[in-house]
């Protein structure tokens, strides 16, 4: 199996909202390698969050990849307005309901990154046709539309098998993990294949400096895969 070094992307779902930007700001500063923004539209899922004007107003604080993760039942209809934002990579889900290749194609038209996210109740088989086409396998190790979940540790067998389904490919595919990231279950998830971890809660708890959080996150994962 092969898995790169972990990255961990700040969640601002679990932020505070009346003060986004110094958020943003407090993970950047701490080294985290993406910012990840949930984009909620309370049809796929009940919630409702944020929308294209929360990654424009917070595109001049990093340079860092942003991450759109739309939990939206039309991604297509929306990739446009979250490329125009300053999204690097926009992820969708699989169980959406426009057609993923569709989808696929016009983030690339964009001139941005594709991710494909994954549910835990659905299949591996639904994302391997896709493989090849993506920038990013993002594997809900959560049910989405809330933080705060504990991880489901039955998802890491099937984050397994898609790590080394990736591998049989020869594809340079990293897989993320969204949902119940912390220091007692990022390890598994690393050597389970994961890569690209979505860190909420286990951020935005904490008041003051996150170094120390992302830097032990970092130590955590690493510990568990060798």
């Amino acid at each position: 199996m092969s898995i790169g070094t972990p990255q961990i992307s700040a969640s601002l779902l679990n932020a505070d909202f009346a003060r986004l930007g110094d958020e943003a700001v407090r993970a950047l500063d701490a080294g985290c390698d993406s910012l990840h923004f949930d984009v909620m539209d309370g049809h796929f899922v009940e919630a409702i969050t944020m929308g294209p004007n929360a990654i424009r107003s917070l595109r001049p604080y990093g340079s860092v990849p942003y991450h759109a993760h739309l939990m939206v039942s039309r991604p297509l209809s929306q990739v446009t307005a979250f490329a125009e934002a300053g999204s690097d990579l926009i992820a969708f889900h699989v169980e959406a309901d426009d057609d993923p290749g569709a989808v696929i194609d016009a983030i690339h038209a964009a001139g941005r990154g594709a991710g494909l996210t994954l549910n835990p109740e659905t299949a591996a088989d639904a994302v391997l046709p896709f493989l090849d086409r993506i920038e990013l396998l993002l594997v809900m190790t959560v049910h989405p539309g809330r933080g705060g979940q504990e991880l489901i540790h039955d998802v890491l067998p099937r984050m397994a098998f898609l790590r080394d389904q990736i591998d049989r490919r020869g594809v340079d595919l990293p897989i993320g993990v969204d949902g119940g990231v912390n220091l007692g279950t990022i390890g598994a998830a690393h050597a389970a294949g994961g890569e690209v971890f979505v860190a909420g809660s286990v951020l935005y708890r904490e008041q003051g400096d996150l170094a120390p959080v992302v830097a032990a996150l970092r130590a955590a994962a690493l510990e568990d895969a060798e």
